[in-house]
């Protein structure tokens, strides 16, 4: 009896042994496998893209990564001008996110992009300057001026502009030495830059008696003036990030073409912008940001931006105005209404060439 108690002891104390085994093996299994849906719920896809630069501080922006990274994505970016886009070898990349429809239309064409193209946001063309200058064209009918924003009277500018007039012929002028030379506003490079093409394509507009450029005919009309708004700034930057910065640091031209989203991020992050005025041409172009999806995680992402109500307050934090609703834009920026024309109110926006036409336009701009 005694041997077979002693038995039953060992078999149960194997058993003991074999059932906590077990029991730990299956407390593992359970981490593990909670480890890998975990994992599963935080990975994200790598999508790579080229963007133009003023887009650069958005996708850098932590919060920006974070928000993209809750709906599964990381995004690496290159930039480039917009207008450059078109020569560069987009093999291996996702996307390419140009800051007009133009530009993005045809690439769009190239790589056999089915339609629509997202457009997340967009930001209208504008043109800073110091005070004093400002004023002096207020008085001289160039343009009306407010507390710290005002409009730019596109056409009076382009009649001044074919007059080569300079600072010195201007009323009030004299009294700020730095106002001197000839009257121009500084832009970027309209053959590689998306604001410098779009620059032309408002002011043609506007010098064809409101028509849209669409053939060659229609191009050399204004042909001489849009050479004339080139060739008198020299040497043109290559981005408005360093047309701005230049700006905003006291250097460069008393007047120079910019997107609001710039003067818009400025101002939310707070900054001292001393004695900006931003003026709106009265006819201007707006900067419609849009998504070339080159594979479906390209598209997805452009749809996200489009739509995650965290992307779209995060765009207006960088000075974008989201497509659809206006609202988003008006109530983010309500403390800088002394600068910015929220509303767009008396500015029309000028139709965009097609991009074989405005390319051709920005052409013999530049010759």
């Amino acid at each position: 009896m005694l041997g077979s108690g002693s038995t039953l002891l060992g078999v149960r104390r194997i058993a003991g042994i074999v059932l906590a085994v077990l029991l730990i093996g299956g407390v593992v299994a359970a981490v593990v496998a909670g480890r890998e849906d975990q994992d599963k719920r935080t990975a994200t896809k790598t999508v790579q893209g080229v963007i133009g630069s003023e887009k650069a501080e958005f996708f850098a922006d932590p919060d920006v990564v974070k928000a993209l990274a809750a709906k599964g994505f990381t995004v690496k970016t290159e930039t480039s001008g917009s207008w450059a886009m078109d020569g560069l070898d987009l093999k291996g990349y996702d996307f390419a996110f140009p800051s007009s429809q133009a530009p993005a239309d045809e690439l769009a064409a190239k790589f056999h992009v089915r339609q629509p193209l997202p457009r997340p946001f967009y930001s209208p063309l504008v043109v800073v300057a110091h005070r004093s200058a400002a004023e002096v064209l207020a008085a001289n009918g160039l343009a009306t001026v407010g507390k710290g924003t005002g409009t730019l009277k596109m056409a009076a500018y382009l009649k001044a502009a074919a007059q080569d007039r300079t600072w010195q012929q201007l009323k009030g002028a004299a009294a700020h030495g730095e106002l001197t030379g000839t009257l121009f506003i500084a832009s970027t490079d309209p053959n590689t830059s998306n604001s410098g093409a779009l620059y032309l394509a408002a002011a043609s507009y506007v010098a064809d008696g409101g028509r849209v450029a669409s053939s060659a005919a229609a191009v050399g009309r204004t042909a001489p003036l849009m050479h004339k708004l080139v060739s008198v700034q020299g040497a043109q930057q290559s981005s408005t990030d360093a047309a701005f910065r230049d700006f905003i640091s006291g250097a460069g031209n008393p007047l120079v073409l910019v997107y609001e989203s710039q003067v818009a991020a400025l101002l939310n992050q707070g900054q001292d912008v001393g004695d900006l005025t931003v003026l709106y041409p009265d006819t201007t172009a707006n900067s419609d940001h849009t998504v070339v999806p080159l594979t479906p995680e390209g598209r997805a992402l452009g749809e996200l931006l489009s739509s995650d109500p965290t992307l779209r307050r995060l765009a207006v934090k960088h000075g974008f105005r989201p497509q659809g609703a206006t609202g988003e834009f008006t109530a983010a920026t309500a403390a800088h209404a002394t600068y910015l024309n929220q509303k767009l109110t008396g500015v029309r926006q000028a139709p965009v060439p097609a991009y074989k036409v405005l390319h051709e336009m920005a052409r013999r701009a530049g010759n």
